[in-house]
């Protein structure tokens, strides 16, 4: 049996999430439809970012094992196959001990918000017409940094062992009309980067002061955070492995 990596695109927007589920569109059982199809055998994935409902991925990885020899080429084939809103970037044969979600050093999301009816964004951004101060915003993320335990921003049943997690960069910026949010780090929890959106964006309302975001995160409880912001602006934008596994740069 071979180990492969798997690299690929899709919008979420009519999925419900990664992991496959009865009865309902997945981004998972699209993909193992589709490879089933091509390789005539039942090919399980693992993934390495499970993504919500209706969130995006520009560069997502699942992991499988088979015995065929798979190759290049065996790309343009599973695009004919899969739907036009999932995309194979590529397929990399790795050493039987490579596991997609283990070997990831970090993961880079973006959350974009426009503040103006623009019929190009509907599903890939928060429609928020609302006057918002940049500066303020990262403010907000600088105060975030300064943290580790975010468990006030993790949905409610999420099965983890623990809540810490390394955010190495955040910030806000502000492209044409579209504020763009900007967050990397070693691992996130269910919900937390749509969490930390919400919740930013009362600070730079005034709804709540920089003092009560860090009040709201030092209490470890999501009842205090914002979980409101839609999944549609959410997109996976890289997950990142030691360059000697995959020679991704």
């Amino acid at each position: 049996m071979a180990k492969y990596f798997l690299e690929l695109s899709y919008m979420g927007t009519h999925y419900n999430g990664f992991q496959v589920q009865p009865n309902v569109p997945t981004i998972q059982g699209a993909l193992e439809k589709a490879m089933k199809t091509l390789l005539r055998q039942d090919i399980e994935l693992s993934t390495s970012s499970r993504t919500d409902a209706g969130v995006h991925a520009r560069q997502n990885f699942f992991h499988f094992e088979t015995a065929l020899e798979l190759s290049q080429k065996n790309i343009y084939n599973l695009n004919a196959i899969l739907p036009r809103d999932i995309s194979v970037i590529n397929i990399y044969k790795l050493h039987d001990d490579a596991h997609s979600r283990f070997d990831a050093l970090g993961r880079k999301y973006k959350y974009y918000i426009y503040n103006y009816k623009d019929p190009f964004m509907w599903d890939r951004g928060w429609y928020y017409p609302f006057k918002l101060d940049i500066d303020l915003l990262n403010e907000a993320a600088t105060v975030v940094m300064e943290y580790k335990d975010f468990t006030s921003f993790s949905k409610r049943g999420t099965q983890v062992h623990t809540y810490i997690c390394n955010i190495s960069s955040a910030v806000w910026e502000k492209q044409g009309n579209t504020l763009v949010f900007t967050v990397e780090a070693n691992r996130f929890l269910r919900g937390m980067v749509r969490a930390l959106v919400a919740t930013m964006l009362k600070v730079s309302r005034g709804t709540i002061s920089l003092a009560e975001l860090k009040e709201i995160i030092a209490s470890k409880n999501c009842a205090n955070a914002d979980f409101s912001a839609p999944a549609k602006g959410l997109f996976l934008e890289q997950v990142s492995y030691p360059y000697e596994l995959t020679g991704i740069q």
